[in-house]
């Protein structure tokens, strides 16, 4: 006897074993252009299929549904599989979450699916794009990053010019899904006032284009530099095949992900050979002049000091020499002034460090050449130009040897002033605290975990009896299901095909709650007989029947939101009323 209980039970574990349901995709890491297949798969015929959310994805496709059914040498075989198409919004790492199904009272999800979404890739064909298959041929849509320059030396400008190539189509908006990052570049976008497209063509093939973006950069690091990928999200307009009843080839609206994909920049260092001492990183073509407003001065008057560069070059991205003056001149930190024009050529202009010198002693003092270096990108060479020795003469005021005797008691200081802000008291604060040990939270937390315990044990004695009212906790889950569908339902009163699946639901669980039936039991006329043995009123029922069946129809019949709406309040007052008639 205890062997044949032993084999039951094993019996009985294989056939709780053989229930498989499983979330299968094409691909668990894909470029935020790409688009993947999502599949739930079921070995059984599972009742109230619940798809999960799909957060951080854009369902592009389904859902669809198949069912295969096989015999095979006396064993059948079958599968139901639930599909949907999906496009990533963003980059990330993102958890498709659980579906579930219900069979036998039990209820089944799948496991959590990982996605990693990285950068737009480089696409020749969406195996997933309904509009590519079916199209006509001349569907051009490319996005490219154009570089002026992939090998430049180090603070030499590159441009880059995004264009948007499109054939037989029709472009009916675009927004940006990530923007391209300059990592180690300094970069200004150049304003483009209106996009205007340009008759061209690309790769041999005549199509149109517009310039989107137009950005400057300067490298800021020698070495391997990428440019990330800009990708747009764009709205489309593509011709079919297909055409109207008056011969009118038909659009079809559509949207595409496109990409540049990233872009690598060698950029040079700057040659060591040769390299002035004191240069600050100017690279161009500079003109460098350092002018005095005057040289001739009396005692108490100022004269302006003038540092500038000027020409085409990185003129943001360097500082200009500080002049060394003798000490008998005082000068103040210089007000720095900018006036650069930006555009695909580059920076130009001019940038002014103004000083102002004021003299402190009679006599005549000298303002030393100041040098400026930079690099040459036509010759490839350093370049320095060197100002010429200003001499100031300052008329008036005292001499420098006549001061020196009275600046040497400028810094004394009192010996009754060293300590007056010294406090001469000291207050002292005491340091003791209580302890815990024997305070009345001390003897709180020592006695709650005893005073916990009845009521811990009531609850658990609760749970088991909720637990082993197996028939009292199905009908409380159907009618759970009920009012989950129904709700659903209202929801989507904006989606009919959707509206009818979780209206059909929720009257199936209805019946489920009410009447303790199983799936398998539904048949139109046992649902009327047990209806009507329960007392519900007959012309009830035939409603309640008609409305069932017609879920399935309405599905896929043109249906008005005012149909859909009727037959919402029409499921509400026929479930209240067998609420009411039901014993």
């Amino acid at each position: 006897m205890k062997r044949y209980l032993i084999l039951l039970l094993f019996t009985f574990q294989g056939l709780l074993a053989q229930v498989q349901f499983e979330a299968k995709v094409s691909k668990n890491t894909l470029g935020l252009n790409e688009r993947f297949r999502i599949d739930f798969v079921m070995n059984v015929d599972g009742d109230n299929f619940d798809q999960p959310s799909f957060e951080g994805f854009t369902l592009v496709g389904g859902p669809s549904q198949q069912i295969s059914q096989s015999w095979i040498n006396g064993r059948s075989s079958f599968q139901k599989v639930y599909s949907y198409i999906l496009q990533p919004q963003k980059k990330g790492t993102f958890t498709i979450k659980p579906a579930a199904i219900e069979y036998n009272g039990q209820i089944y999800k799948t496991a959590p699916v990982k996605i990693t979404v990285t950068n737009a890739v480089a696409q020749e064909r969406d195996p997933y794009d309904r509009q590519q298959q079916q199209g006509s041929s001349n569907e051009l849509l490319h996005l490219e990053a154009e570089v002026s320059k992939t090998t430049p030396y180090l603070n030499e400008p590159i441009t880059v010019v995004y264009k948007l190539y499109f054939g037989n189509i029709g472009v009916t908006g675009f927004k940006e899904l990530t923007k391209p990052k300059y990592n180690d570049f300094w970069n200004q976008n150049i304003e483009i006032k209106q996009l205007n497209p340009v008759e061209g063509s690309y790769r041999g093939e005549r199509c149109y284009y517009v310039v989107l973006k137009k950005t400057i950069l300067y490298p800021q690091k020698s070495g391997r530099l990428t440019i990330e990928p800009l990708s747009l999200d764009i709205g489309v307009q593509l011709p079919t095949n297909r055409r109207d009843m008056f011969g009118q080839m038909i659009i079809a609206e559509d949207n595409k992900t496109v990409s540049t994909g990233a872009k690598t920049i060698t950029v040079r260092p700057l040659p060591e050979a040769g390299k002035p001492e004191g240069f600050t990183g100017a690279v161009g073509n500079f003109n460098f002049t350092v002018t005095p407003s005057r040289t001739t001065l009396k005692s108490g008057e100022s004269l302006d000091l003038v540092v500038s560069a000027a020409g085409s070059g990185n003129l943001k991205l360097f500082t200009l020499p500080k002049p060394v003056v003798p000490n008998a001149l005082e000068m103040y930190d210089p007000v720095h002034d900018e006036r650069i024009n930006t555009t695909l050529s580059g920076m130009s202009g001019k940038i002014t460090d103004k000083y102002t010198i004021i003299p402190q002693y009679k006599g005549k003092y000298a303002i030393k050449p100041i040098s400026f270096s930079y690099f040459d990108l036509s010759s490839g060479s350093y370049k320095t130009i060197t100002s010429k020795e200003i001499m100031v003469d300052v008329l008036d005021g005292p001499t420098l040897a006549e001061a020196n005797p009275s600046t040497a008691s400028k810094n004394v200081v009192e010996k009754a002033e060293q300590f007056k802000y010294n406090k001469s008291k000291t207050i002292l604060t005491g340091t003791a605290k209580n302890d815990f040990y024997g305070s009345d939270l001390y003897y709180i937390l020592i006695f709650f975990p005893f005073a916990i315990i009845p009521i811990i044990i009531l609850a658990k004695k609760k749970k088991e009896a909720i637990d082993s009212d197996v028939k009292g906790n199905r009908i409380r889950m159907n009618n759970k299901l009920a009012k989950k569908y129904l709700s659903q339902a209202k929801k989507q009163l904006g989606n009919k095909e959707a509206f009818y699946i979780a209206l059909e639901k929720a009257m199936h669980n209805f019946l489920k709650a009410k009447l303790h039936i199983e799936t398998s039991e539904m048949s139109k006329d046992n649902i009327r007989e047990l209806l009507l043995s329960r007392n519900a009123n007959p012309e009830t029922v035939q409603n309640f029947i008609n409305l069932t069946e017609n879920c399935e129809f309405a599905r896929y019949a043109p249906a008005s939101s005012a149909s859909i709406q009727q037959d919402y309040d029409k499921a509400v007052l026929i479930i209240s009323e067998l609420e009411k008639q039901i014993v």
